[in-house]
């Protein structure tokens, strides 16, 4: 289930920029084939497809589907190297979407690292924001970063109005990465500062970088505020475009 998240969040991460405030990307075309093999799990179905392109792997809200049946799913995210805690396998390549004709049969939610756009019903909890739970990593005492960009990871929601499409510097240690959702790597840093009560202990950053988590890191990025990446999930503050420095 993390991983399926992983899939929505890169469909997040690749429409951060609609829910800012940018033209939203055409939606991709449906994924169709044959089914070669299903997979049940509680809350969801794996399919092996033979489709145009080749065989995938697909997944979406359970659903009554046999061997043999053509299907066809529509909102279609990718995710790459996917792992199922449900199934205790991983996989290079899933697509991740409604299947058609299912009434309210919601995607499976992606866990953090993968590409995609939002879709109804998926939870991406387990992606990013506050609300994803971080490896225990030693933080330690970290002074802010130097220089009038310079703030706390607290700083940064605090002031986020004032900081909304500004650049920041934040001095944080790397606490989560998930690689590789919509084209970027998405980090969770943490300074010390703010409460976990609100998440405002979390920042959450993209990039095309990929620290390695414990790392300390002078993170450089532009604040976008008020993120909405559908589902029910919305971000107060994300730093995007994020560069790591030491």
């Amino acid at each position: 289930m993390k991983q399926l998240l992983v899939a929505l969040v890169t469909a997040v991460a690749a429409h951060a920029a609609w829910a800012v405030g940018e033209a939203a990307p055409p939606p991709a075309p449906p994924v169709k084939g044959e089914v070669l093999e299903v997979i049940d799990t509680e809350g969801f179905t794996y399919m092996r497809l033979k489709t145009s392109k080749g065989e995938t792997w697909a997944a979406v809200g359970k659903a009554a589907v046999k061997k043999g049946e053509q299907v066809s799913i529509v909102n279609p995210t990718v995710a790459r190297n996917f792992e199922s805690k449900s199934l205790k396998r991983s996989f290079d390549s899933i697509v991740i979407g409604k299947l058609a004709g299912a009434t309210g049969a919601s995607a499976p939610t992606m866990a953090s690292g993968a590409t995609g756009a939002p879709h109804p019903g998926v939870d991406l909890s387990q992606f990013h924001g506050s609300k994803a739970k971080a490896p225990e990593v030693e933080i330690g005492k970290i002074a802010k970063a130097a220089g009038t960009s310079g703030r706390t990871v607290a700083e940064v929601y605090a002031d986020r109005a004032a900081l909304k499409d500004r650049p920041v510097a934040v001095r944080a240690r790397v606490v989560k990465v998930t690689p590789g959702v919509m084209g970027k790597n998405w980090i969770h840093l943490r300074d010390g500062s703010g409460s976990a009560s609100d998440g405002s202990n979390d920042l959450l950053a993209t990039s095309k970088d990929e620290p390695k988590v414990g790392d300390l890191v002078v993170a450089k990025g532009t604040v976008r505020t008020d993120v909405n990446l559908g589902s029910g999930y919305a971000y107060k503050v994300l730093v995007e475009d994020t560069s790591f420095g030491k």
